[in-house]
């Protein structure tokens, strides 16, 4: 009887610790809906209502922040490099306007679109695709992503398009879209060797990328600054590709994926001796530390979406938003 006590108590014990395991895995919250563990199973990363309060909470704060440039304003709502950019925007606005934005009109996003895939594990993270008041006749894609479920939604990337230049998402039956990992080998190019294989390209040339106004376009460009007599042009680009500024890549409806990353830049600016480097632009000097007497290094962060193809071709530079980020005379 002793030993047959026994064996029940171990089979209770079992059972209770599987119950607690199942408890962990699947948890009923106060509205009656079940979440799962996102570390394991493929969930849609928001609600589509969730992903329209996070889009409208993002909109309120960026125009409280820019008609006060006031960067804490929207700080907890940006990350990455749009964090990056909007910051220094901010900073360098509060500089010569210290009493705000005389000229503030506030942003409008309207006919908004989400694409939100199902993914395991964190970060989540979806897209919204939006016309905007701003900028001329695009439409805003705007990469939304957090790091945990009690975290807040943040803008990580930003990038303007053409309305025709928005690809068709590869999606489900209940209309969720697919994230395409960041080492995926069936793409023209793994989205986590974008960022170096385009910062490359911008030093040398080659083959990786289309001929369009952010490559062939920029590469030309440079090529005429550098001309200039008088002023040597010397530029720097590094690929960022870690934390908040990682790649994110969704699977296009032709097999391809869009691809979200970032770059880091520095453009150094040296005049010719007994002359000086012109700073006529007024947010430059904002940013500027030091004095500009023979040199200028210019840092700026950008972030870009490209297509990137299935199988093999070249991908194309969809959009890209830069902005300065600090300055340093010398």
């Amino acid at each position: 009887m002793t030993r047959e006590r026994s064996r029940r108590r171990l089979r209770r014990r079992d059972r209770n610790a599987l119950i607690a395991a199942s408890l962990t895995a699947l948890s009923l919250t106060a509205s009656g809906c079940v979440v799962v563990h996102g570390e394991r199973v493929r969930l849609p990363a928001a609600t589509r209502a969730e992903a329209a309060r996070a889009l409208t909470a993002f909109t309120d704060a960026y125009n409280k922040a820019d008609k006060a440039y006031d960067s804490s304003l929207d700080a907890p709502y940006v990350t990455g490099a749009l964090a990056d950019i909007d910051s220094a925007r901010l900073r360098a606005g509060h500089v010569n306007s210290p009493s705000g934005n005389a000229r503030h009109t506030p942003l409008k996003l309207t006919d908004a679109k989400f694409t939100i895939p199902k993914k395991a594990g964190w970060p989540r993270w979806f897209v919204a695709d939006a016309r905007g008041n701003k900028g001329g006749d695009f439409r805003w894609l705007l990469v939304f992503t957090r790091g945990g479920l009690g975290e807040r939604w943040q803008v990580a990337y930003l990038t303007l398009m053409a309305p025709g230049a928005v690809p068709r998402f590869r999606t489900d039956a209940d209309g969720w879209a697919e994230a395409a990992p960041a080492d995926s080998p069936g793409l023209a190019v793994p989205p986590q060797e974008l960022s170096e294989r385009y910062t490359a390209y911008l030093k040398s040339g080659g083959k990786d990328f289309a001929d369009g106004p952010s490559t062939s376009g920029l590469r030309a460009d440079r090529a005429k600054a550098a001309r200039k007599p008088g002023l040597v042009r010397q530029f720097i680009d590094e690929p960022v590709v870690h934390g908040d500024y990682a790649p994110l890549a969704l699977r296009t409806a032709d097999g391809g994926a869009l691809v979200f990353f970032a770059t880091h830049h520095f453009e150094k600016r040296t005049a010719a001796a007994g002359t000086s480097v012109p700073v006529a632009n007024k947010d430059v000097r904002a940013l500027t530390k030091g004095e500009v007497k023979q040199s200028l290094t210019l840092e700026s962060m950008a972030n870009e979406a490209a297509l990137d193809p299935a199988g093999s071709g070249a991908v194309r530079i969809l959009g890209r938003l830069g902005g300065l980020t600090s300055a340093q005379g010398e």
